[in-house]
């Protein structure tokens, strides 16, 4: 594993970017000239997106120059253990299996809690940039001495409190701010949900209608444990209603080359049905087949998911003090649960994993059943 030094030694200048190591000497003596080439490129590429939108691409922000310096560093260090375990070493591809195990291995090193965590940070940078991966969000997190823990996720009952939180989250929008056009369109929708004439729809039918765009993200969420990627991709073509499920085809499937059918609940299909026919009536969505999209008009990303069930997690009453909840806590839950209820495999059909490696770190017992155990066993 990396040491908790910066590389000092003298470096040619075609492998120095604004005084950051492209290609450092342990690098160098690993690759031939061609590879070089290849992995200067690869890296001066990274090196300028932490610098020009690292720290938020969305809004152009990079990073400062030492921590720049200090990702490069840490990437370097993870493409050579990379370099290590493959028999025919160097390659520039990577997958979210090979952080997952090094940070594992990382762990058990004797380097402090903070360069642990600052790796971590590092390569959730390195998987946010590259071209030909996704998103990174790890399963474990440091604990106080630099222990590596379970992340949290969503027990049983916050499952429940968060999917009933959603239904009362949104309603549609209010009746004062819409065009008289909009109100007539509105007026039609409303009219075939409520099953009454046109004539009878009134205003208090506006001020009392709910939206179905936030609970059916979280309740198709809660029964598919989409990544936020995913979340940010989804297609009303992936939606089968009539079947129950999610078909996510193969150029879609985030960390797969195979096409997905997944599960979804009686419930959230119904509920998806109506917000297909309510989305109609957003001019946000017009010639655009993303099944949701923020207020903006943007597809959803980790952050705004995060802001989500934020707000979802106060109007549950649930305490988030002390907790590092984002969307991926709705997802390890699919998995804790899944993997409890019906076995690994389901579990591994369920989360879309290729690799049943990935979902053996969900066949672990919830602490409450653990709990319970103890009880019993007196």
């Amino acid at each position: 594993m990396a040491t908790n030094t910066f590389q000092t030694q003298s470096t040619p200048t075609e492998d120095r970017h604004n005084g950051i190591v492209l290609v450092t000497e342990p690098s160098r003596e690993r690759l031939n000239e061609r590879q070089r080439i290849e992995y200067r490129n690869h890296r001066r590429e990274f090196i300028e997106w932490l610098s020009l939108r690292g720290k938020s691409p969305d809004t152009m922000e990079g990073y400062a120059h030492d921590v720049v310096k200090r990702r490069a560093y840490d990437t370097d260090a993870f493409y050579r253990w990379i370099w290590s375990e493959k028999s025919n070493g160097y390659t520039t591809a990577i997958n979210t299996d090979q952080a997952d195990a090094y940070v594992r291995e990382l762990a058990r090193g004797d380097t402090s809690r903070h360069h642990k965590e600052n790796v971590v940070k590092s390569l959730k940078s390195l998987y946010e940039w590259h071209p030909h991966t996704d998103e990174w969000n790890p399963s474990f997190s440091f604990g106080a001495a630099g222990s590596y823990a379970p992340r949290d996720y969503l027990t049983r009952e916050e499952r429940t409190a968060i999917r009933e939180a959603a239904l009362v989250y949104d309603s549609i929008p209010s009746y004062a701010a819409m065009s008289p056009d909009e109100r007539n369109k509105w007026k039609h929708y409303l009219a075939e949900r409520q099953g009454k004439p046109l004539n009878e729809v009134s205003r208090e039918d506006y001020d009392n209608a709910e939206s179905f765009k936030y609970v059916t993200l979280v309740s198709v969420s809660l029964d598919t444990g989409l990544r936020p990627a995913e979340v940010g991709n989804a297609k009303t073509s992936w939606l089968d209603i009539d079947n129950a499920v999610l078909r996510i085809p193969s150029d879609e499937a985030t960390k797969s080359r195979d096409s997905w059918i997944v599960s979804l609940r009686d419930t959230t299909a119904e509920m998806c049905a109506t917000w297909l026919r309510e989305r109609e009536l957003y001019d946000r969505y017009e010639n655009n087949d993303s099944l949701w999209l923020t207020r903006h008009g943007n597809p959803y990303s980790s952050s705004s998911l995060k802001y989500v069930l934020e707000r979802l997690a106060e109007v549950a009453g649930i305490d988030t003090e002390n907790r590092s909840l984002t969307w991926y806590s709705i997802r390890h839950s699919v998995g804790t649960y899944m993997a409890r209820e019906e076995g690994l495999a389901a579990a591994q059909a369920q989360l879309r994993h290729s690799n049943p490696k990935t979902t053996m770190k969900y066949d672990n017992t919830p602490v409450e059943d653990r709990r319970d155990a103890l009880d019993r066993m007196g």
